[in-house]
């Protein structure tokens, strides 16, 4: 018989227990004076707040993440990784902390499991310097980041960097760096802004323009990505990165303007003909429009839908928020570039946006506008 499994428990909860009941007494006793951080940030959609009871199937349970110095980290981080496979519990609140990985080479997942010996242990020391640039590109402790730091960072990367929790910051590096990268600048928000409407007035007509030719598949597409077009760009004008495909409508769900847009959202999405499909677009952008007026970056914009140039069907021509966005840059490296944005307003493979090569990440912003 397949014992119960235990209630679920949202794992940065799990991870708080792990560090208070059994982490932190380890370290206290071993490593007295020892300066560290221990927090859960990174991958693992706990970090944002969406895990659920289907999450424990892989690569979720007991986790920490410790941020040491990098002399730290060098001398302890091994001593620390074997002291814990000794001397943690064999579980929390039921879940185990040792994690064995997949048979299956198809699924590399780890998996908790139940041992007698030593616990392969999901408390990993690093060095903090080290993580950052590996996570983003950027080490966030050493300095502010600069535009072109700012560029090559991915947007789900910074929400997993600032997002989660910390149960412990001796050193307060860890702090620092996650409040250097906690929003954008006001430069690299306007240009961000920008590149976002940018992105809507490329394909905005193209809804009206495959419906005119009797394609509708091809309409219903271009409208799906505007409406993550407009999710994204909500996101944005609430200061919020927005995060990969799987997490974005739960992100955009926790939105202030998320109840009224929704609805529109949804009709653009499910609608079967393209007046229907108009109509809910164009409610969207008016509404977003206006939003984007609220913040007061530029002066107001009329937010109201209008011919494409003379053809029959409506569009809100978003360049005319790009424009002013843009023309109020006063950071001149900003100023130069085209409105192609940060590396994930221009590039769509999870691959590149959710690898652990920040070196990667530089090299493909570095490739676009001169970077």
């Amino acid at each position: 018989m397949t014992p119960a499994e235990p209630a679920f428990l949202p794992g940065l909860e799990l991870s708080r227990i792990l560090y208070e009941e059994a982490v932190r007494p380890v370290l206290d006793d071993a490593f007295p004076g020892l300066p560290y951080a221990a927090a859960r940030i990174g991958p693992g959609s706990e970090v944002l707040g969406f895990d659920t009871a289907r999450s424990a199937d892989h690569d979720w349970g007991p986790r920490l993440d410790l941020f040491l110095a990098p002399d730290d980290a060098a001398a302890h981080g091994g001593a620390i990784r074997r002291l814990l496979a000794d001397r943690l519990p064999k579980e929390i609140r039921g879940w185990p902390t040792h994690f064995r990985p997949a048979a299956d080479p198809l699924d590399p997942a780890a998996h908790m499991a139940a041992t007698d010996g030593p616990v392969d242990h999901r408390v990993f020391p690093h060095d903090i310097g080290a993580w950052l640039t590996q996570e983003a590109g950027f080490d966030a402790t050493a300095a502010e980041p600069g535009v072109r730091d700012w560029l090559a960072m991915p947007q789900q990367k910074l929400a997993a960097i600032t997002g989660g929790a910390v149960f412990h910051d001796g050193p307060g590096l860890l702090t620092t760096a996650r409040r250097r990268l906690a929003r954008y600048p006001d430069q690299l928000w306007r240009y961000v802004l920008a590149c976002q409407w940018q992105r809507i007035s490329q394909e905005e007509a193209f809804v009206g323009r495959c419906a005119e030719v009797g394609d509708a598949l091809g309409s219903a597409v271009v409208a799906a990505r505007l409406v993550r077009d407009l999710m994204r760009l909500s996101l944005l004008l609430e200061g919020r990165y927005p995060p990969y495909g799987k997490w974005l409508g739960s992100a955009f769900a926790r939105l202030e303007a998320a109840e009224a847009l929704t609805p529109s959202l949804l009709g653009a999405m499910t609608a079967t003909d393209y007046p229907e499909r108009e109509r809910s677009l164009c409610a969207a952008y008016e509404a977003v429009a206006i939003r984007q007026n609220a913040t007061g970056l530029t002066d107001p914009v009329d937010p109201a839908p209008r011919s494409y140039y003379g053809r029959p069907y409506l569009v809100l021509h978003a360049e005319r928020f790009a424009r002013p966005l843009a023309a109020s840059l006063t950071d001149p490296y900003l100023r130069g570039l085209p409105l192609t944005g940060v590396v994930d307003q221009w590039a769509d493979s999870t691959d590149l946006l959710m690898g652990r090569d920040g070196q990667a990440l530089r090299a493909a912003g570095a490739a676009v506008g001169g970077r």
